[in-house]
């Protein structure tokens, strides 16, 4: 099959996902935005993968990052990127385009340009966009904010009727299809994420990376990845403030964007001298990074509920480390992180729960030694891409 997985965020996961399906001899193009402020996989060829395989970076205009939180600018850079990519599909003319992580009005140029050259869209949903902005549109904009909601929700409706499946990270979204679009069951294949553990072997916490940083020598809480809107950063904060009279405690978080800049200027503020923040790093130091890390944190707000699964929990599933998660409790990652005693949960807002688990965790060698066994046992079981690839590869025949 000639085969395009469009995903616009260029995430470690659909990248191995690409190398495996071209592997099993289909002709893949892997094609993803350019100018994205977020963590990335390797984008390139590598020595080793299919000739079959090949990357297209879509162009997103330069200005995308300066302008992400203004509302109009945003998705008008969002469309003109969709009409672009639009125009990659009628020319290369894919017979299945998968396409996922992407802005609703982004993603409807794609699914038509699909159908326009006969080839079959799938969309692989990791989110609900749509819901997520009717609901911001009528907090910030109450007047016309269910006008602009009706629009998204019409406009994804649209896109799952173009769609040959839909391809739903969780069977939490089933229900959500039924109910709010109306999608038959039968139309829906459940295929969870994952993580590239290919990619992401254990290490020693003394690693290259963590000597570099004086970090070898330093209980380390770490985060790694996109602080967002769906994040609360002021867990990190408090967290920092808990251990900032431990001088053997280091706070340590990889990321960029608005999160990271309030960090910043609040740790800065507070003579938060324990609290260590660095841009995003190169993919191929991603195993040191988390390394790193004796206890590794992952944060979600309320609101996203059953939304959103963040890319990041299964990564630190990989690394071999204990978890450390303020999500909510509906969320898949709560469940399987509980489910498999891969590590602690609590709330999100629930600053005296997060910091009482957060001191448990440092406290307790034993403890994290079997939480973090338990997670790398549940990523070798799970993550594997070869059985992985087979699914997608009867989906995308279907």
């Amino acid at each position: 099959m000639r085969i395009v997985v469009h995903d616009y965020a260029g995430h470690p996961f659909p990248t191995s996902l690409s190398r495996a399906l071209a592997a099993r001899g289909h002709e893949v193009v892997h094609a993803f935005a350019s100018a994205l402020q977020c963590p990335r996989g390797e984008l390139q060829c590598r020595p080793g993968d299919a000739p079959s395989l090949s990357f297209q970076e879509i162009p997103m205009d330069p200005d995308y990052v300066r302008y992400k939180y203004s509302f109009v600018r945003r998705r008008n850079m969002e469309v003109r990127y969709g009409h672009a990519c639009a125009d990659f599909i009628r020319e290369w003319k894919p017979e299945a385009v998968l396409s996922g992580n992407t802005p609703t009005e982004t993603q409807d140029p794609i699914t038509r340009a699909t159908v326009d050259v006969g080839g079959r869209f799938y969309y692989w949903l990791q989110d609900f966009y749509s819901l997520a902005v009717e609901k911001l549109a009528k907090d910030k904009i109450p007047l016309v904010g269910p006008l602009v909601g009706k629009w998204y929700r019409h406009l994804d409706s649209q896109q799952f009727k173009r769609s040959s499946r839909i391809v739903t990270i969780t069977e939490d979204f089933t229900p959500i299809l039924a109910n709010e679009f109306g999608i038959p069951s039968e139309q829906i294949e459940v295929m969870p994420n994952w993580a590239a553990i290919e990619e992401i072997p254990t290490r020693e916490k003394g690693n290259q990376w963590a000597v570099k940083h004086g970090l070898h020598n330093r209980f380390v809480f770490l985060y790694t990845g996109t602080i967002g809107m769906k994040h609360n950063p002021a867990m990190l904060l408090e967290l920092a403030k808990r251990y900032q009279n431990d001088p053997d405690v280091r706070i340590v978080i990889t990321s960029e964007g608005i999160g990271a800049e309030w960090l910043k200027k609040e740790a800065a503020a507070a003579k938060l001298d324990k609290l260590l923040i660095f841009p995003y790093q190169p993919y191929d130091q991603l195993p040191d990074i988390m390394a790193t890390g004796d206890v590794l944190v992952g944060l979600l707000e309320k609101d996203a509920g059953v939304f959103s699964v963040p890319s990041k929990t299964l990564s630190y599933l990989c690394a071999g480390r204990p978890l450390l998660l303020a999500v909510p409790p509906e969320n898949l990652c709560s469940r399987f992180t509980l489910e498999n005693g891969a590590g602690l949960t609590v709330a999100p807002g629930d600053t005296d729960g997060f910091l009482a688990a957060a001191e448990n965790l440092r406290s307790s060698p034993a403890l994290r030694e079997s939480l973090a066994k338990n997670a790398r046992d549940y990523a070798e079981r799970t993550f594997p891409i070869d059985q992985t690839a087979k699914n997608f590869e009867r989906i995308l025949a279907s």
